[in-house]
């Protein structure tokens, strides 16, 4: 356009139609006039009703001075990405919706999945009770939620085991420790009216021993959870028992009889099984008499203490049955079997230890 107005002297449309010359500003759109005021020579001018404009002065050299044009190009139709959104915005949109309501689809999929397995966890304890087997389905399951399962049931079973024996040992307490004490207290109460005698005596000496007794093994059946099974030889704890009683002079060697193996290992708890053996052999010395014989023998897994009762001797209590009640717990408690066999001249008692391998 400049090198056609130097030849000319006029100015000529230009090649691209969508390119307007403009002579004067006032010829000029109002929003792009405001521009050329402002003194922008160069300017790229966006409207609201969708034109975009470029804008460009010209001065053209004339005799009388530079001559100013105002190249003005709506440019509308080369702007490609307002196109092409107006072609496909609507499917981006539609897509972008779409990725969306899928995402939230998965995320809520996914949050069931994860939050169903705690929801089912949560109703099973929610209706454990104390004397319910605990069996957590989520228990097997691979993830973290199998190992809370496991925990939790395994916390919860050690809770409810102390509970357990805690009721035990407050029942025991009121149980074993009334009939020693009532037998005490007839005693001393007849010791008003008159003179204790030797059996007196010896009965009080007994309820005694027996109240020591009882509350040892109470104790060690309050404290099982804490103690530990192990391997250990029984022969020797009876041994240790026996030779206690030797030592005490409460027994004479040629009145016991031994029919046990070199070693007798099983598997249990050494305290507890001392506690069985002692009462064991307590009562067989107490309620024997004094020319009672004793025989500890082992024979297909059972080990027997037997020991011959006078049937003329007159009986005395020292917790003989209701005692037999705290030697079957302790055997519980290491898994062990205990029987009782009472005849006219003899009395048995019968002990399944768990043999080590």
């Amino acid at each position: 356009m400049t090198a056609h107005f130097r030849l000319h002297g006029d100015i000529r449309p230009a090649a691209d139609e969508i390119i307007r010359a403009y002579r004067s500003v006032e010829a000029l759109p109002p929003i792009v006039r405001e521009q050329v005021v402002a003194g922008r020579g160069r300017a790229e001018i966006f409207t609201d009703t969708g034109q975009h404009y470029h804008l460009r002065s010209l001065d053209l050299p004339a005799q009388s001075g530079p001559q100013r044009i105002y190249l003005l190009a709506d440019v509308r139709p080369l702007l490609v990405v307002t196109k092409l959104f107006q072609d496909v915005g609507g499917v981006l949109i539609a897509v972008a919706l779409g990725l969306i309501a899928l995402a939230l689809l998965l995320a809520y999929l996914l949050s069931k999945r994860l939050v169903s397995p705690l929801q089912v966890l949560a109703n099973e304890v929610r209706g454990l009770s104390q004397k319910s087997t605990i069996e957590l389905s989520a228990r097997h399951r691979p993830d973290e939620i199998g190992y809370l399962a496991k925990k939790l049931g395994t916390t919860i079973a050690e809770l409810h085991s102390s509970l357990n024996r805690e009721h035990a040992f407050t029942r025991d307490v009121s149980h074993e420790l009334r009939t020693p004490l009532t037998v005490m207290n007839n005693i001393v109460a007849l010791a008003q009216a008159r003179a204790l005698d030797t059996d007196d005596v010896a009965q009080l000496q007994a309820g005694l021993d027996e109240i020591g007794t009882t509350i040892d093994v109470l104790f060690a059946l309050a404290r099982a959870e804490h103690i530990a099974q192990e391997t250990f030889d029984l022969r020797g704890c009876i041994e240790e028992s026996l030779l206690r009683l030797l030592d005490n002079g409460d027994w004479e060697g040629e009145r016991l009889a031994l029919d046990l193996p070199d070693r007798l290992e099983v598997l249990g708890n050494r305290h507890l099984s001392m506690l069985i053996i002692n009462n064991c052999v307590g009562n067989a010395l107490f309620h024997g008499g004094a020319n009672s014989r004793l025989l500890l023998s082992f024979a297909d897994g059972v080990l027997s203490l037997c020991n011959t009762v006078d049937p003329a001797r007159t009986g005395r209590m020292q917790g003989f049955l209701h005692g037999q009640h705290l030697l079957r717990r302790i055997a519980e408690t290491m898994r062990w079997k205990i029987g009782f066999h009472a005849g006219a001249t003899a009395y048995r008692v019968e002990i399944v230890p768990i043999r080590a391998h």
